[in-house]
């Protein structure tokens, strides 16, 4: 049993003609007055699905969780086509430059020494953090994937496929 909603089930509150309590009343047209066919999820209606991809196609490109498999992108809320995507990419991933730890115990073991120690100092590591975030519309439906960085190139990387996805959607 669901919890009573405050706004519709308060005494002050007025049902349409065409809404009775606990009924889902999202904004969307009633079936029989030509609008979505509900589906199983839950009685929401969904937009139509378009057809699956062909068995045993090959991906021409993946990105995260967004596959192109021949006219269409496949993400996991579903299908959409491929013709007039709109695609982006956020480079949400920083890199930071540091002395490895290393390199400061060898500095202060050799600075005993000599002061040669001193240039293990310079040494220094790269690490990359964050995200690329890629997004693609098509067909009124929206679809966001996050692509972990793994070096400070990734993002050139992701840009290239992104820029192969894009002369795909012409």
């Amino acid at each position: 049993m669901s919890e009573p909603n405050p706004y519709k089930d308060g005494p002050d509150y007025q049902w349409g003609p065409d809404q009775q309590a606990g009924a889902p009343g999202y904004g969307y047209p009633h079936p029989q007055a030509g609008g979505y066919e509900p589906t199983v999820a839950g009685g929401v209606p969904v937009p139509p699905q378009y057809p699956p991809a062909p068995a045993g196609a090959a991906p021409l490109l993946t990105l995260g969780d967004i596959t192109i498999v021949g006219d269409q992108i496949i993400t996991p809320a579903g299908a959409m086509p491929l013709k007039g995507a709109v695609w982006n990419a956020m480079d949400m991933s920083r890199t930071e430059e540091k002395i490895p730890t290393v390199a400061i115990v060898l500095a202060i073991i050799f600075a005993l020494l000599c002061l040669i120690g001193l240039l293990f100092l310079l040494m220094k590591e790269k690490q990359t953090t964050g995200f690329i975030q890629v997004t693609v519309t098509s067909g009124g439906r929206h679809h966001a994937t996050m692509i972990p960085a793994t070096g400070p190139d990734t993002m050139h990387r992701v840009m290239g496929q992104l820029n192969y996805a894009r002369s795909l959607s012409v």
